[in-house]
């Protein structure tokens, strides 16, 4: 329901402060655990890397393949509804990882928390549009995904303080959070959902992309430990190609297809999922390779490098807030484009400047803050590209562009495995290769907003916002 001076929701900015939450919550999780391995190999009996790996990749995958689906039926069914299940899900998935007794519950609790991480990503971008006038939607957009960048970029120093503690903390750290949204947001969100008679999604054209993402990514992050030309990963990539074309298919001959082709009419859309894919290949393989440096190169403990990282969260904090200033002032292909270029500099001041033995604030934390900076500006203005579709649209297109986002990091980290990994290791020559492949990948996403940026707005049907 709209005030009657057309700002939008009369509860507008409490609305806004309880999805931000809900967008922080989800993605702190998507890197939190990274730094928890060691102590989770140590509890369940000193798991191998390739088994604890599956508490990483249960959840990419399932992530990954339903963000897009989950978006529709949202559309379809109501997105509070969506929502509040889905934090429900996620919670009480949360709280089944932190009593987990082995290895093989702790990563059906993340299978679980997958979906419900699927369900509130991109329904929280669906309820947060219709709840302001459009004028303002570039504002709101840039904090949410501002809060959401803050959050994945907070996740290693998290992590690292609440392993000091116990790794089952980075779980429970989830069940107050989730208990206080499902609380507000049952009182305080609208319910928005498609109009009357509007049709569910195709079934094979929901099926096909489900499958298609779902085998893209298991053999991406598979292909470093079968080897790339296996014959089980070529069978996958070969099975992943075919459900693809089926669901490209669907998209441009069926009306009612999961991906409507009127999504991509905007090219200020389609170049931002093709930016955060290619910006997310980087900045996860970033992610990981700095935890590493730190701790296997310069011998950093879990809490040492969860804090020596944080310089880089502090500084994306302070350039997400002003991100949509600058998107106000210059357009957002401004910070789409110097974002990824701050972040392929870190990678040079990295290549530069960082020795083999440590010398953390003259060579190291110089790249960290460039790296913040860089993160903070890119996030907003891409997410905030669904809001140039219609309203309607929003929650569909920002599966679209988390689906980007969750297999252009899949893709980063399986790739940043192969180059690190090497007969005779030099660990700095190999990281010096993963700085590389940083700088390549921002410059192409800095690239694809420079040239390709811009564009008018798809038209589909209006939604149904019931208060």
């Amino acid at each position: 329901m709209m005030s009657p001076d057309g700002e939008g929701h009369p509860r507008r900015w409490a609305i806004l402060a309880v999805l931000s939450a809900v967008a922080f919550m989800a993605q702190l999780d998507l890197f939190i655990v990274n730094v928890a391995l060691p102590a989770m190999g140590q509890a369940f009996g000193h798991a191998s890397l390739s088994n604890l790996s599956w508490v990483l990749n249960a959840y990419s995958i399932v992530f990954a393949a339903l963000l897009v689906p989950a978006a529709r039926l949202a559309d379809h069914h109501g997105r509070r509804r969506f929502l509040l299940v889905g934090v429900g899900i996620f919670t009480l998935a949360s709280l089944v990882c932190a009593l987990a007794p082995t290895l093989a519950v702790l990563v059906l609790g993340r299978v679980v928390q997958a979906v419900g991480a699927a369900m509130i990503v991109p329904t929280s971008l669906g309820l947060l549009l219709p709840a302001f006038a459009p004028r303002q939607h570039t504002l709101v957009v840039g904090i949410w995904a501002g809060v959401a960048a803050v959050a994945a970029s907070s996740g290693p120093p998290v992590g690292g303080l609440l392993v000091t503690l116990d790794w089952r903390w980075i779980f429970i750290v989830n069940l107050p959070i989730g208990a206080a949204i499902v609380l507000s947001g049952w009182n305080l969100l609208p319910e928005v959902r498609a109009e009357r008679g509007a049709r569910p999604p195709d079934p094979l054209s929901a099926g096909s992309v489900l499958a298609a993402i779902a085998l893209f990514t298991l053999a991406t992050v598979e292909g470093p430990v079968w080897g790339w030309t296996s014959a089980a990963e070529l069978l996958l990539l070969v099975a992943a190609v075919a459900a693809a074309a089926i669901s490209i298919w669907r998209t441009l001959t069926h009306p009612d297809a999961l991906i409507e082709a009127a999504l991509f009419q905007s090219a200020q859309f389609s170049s931002a999922v093709l930016a955060l894919f290619l910006f997310f290949v980087g900045m996860a393989a970033w992610l990981l390779m700095t935890v590493l440096f730190l701790q296997n190169a310069w011998g950093y403990s879990a809490l040492s490098s969860g804090l020596a990282i944080a310089p880089g969260p502090m500084t994306a904090a302070v350039f997400a807030v002003n991100s949509a200033r600058v998107s106000a002032r210059f357009g957002r292909r401004v910070p789409a484009v110097l974002g990824p270029l701050l972040v392929a500099a870190a990678g040079g001041f990295w290549l530069l400047f960082t020795p083999g033995d440590s010398d953390y604030l003259l060579r190291f934390m110089p790249g960290l803050i460039l790296a913040g900076a860089g993160a903070g500006l890119t996030q907003a203005p891409l997410f905030a590209a669904a809001s140039s579709l219609p309203a309607n649209r929003a929650t569909t297109g920002s599966g679209v562009l988390n689906m980007a986002r969750q297999t252009g990091s899949a893709l980063g980290v399986a790739m940043l495995v192969a180059l690190l990994a090497t007969a005779h290791p030099n660990e700095l020559a190999s990281y010096r290769r993963g700085w590389w492949f940083l700088i390549a990948a921002t410059l192409a996403a800095a690239g694809v907003s420079a040239f390709f940026g811009r564009g008018g707005i798809a038209r589909v049907s209006r939604p149904v916002l019931v208060d």
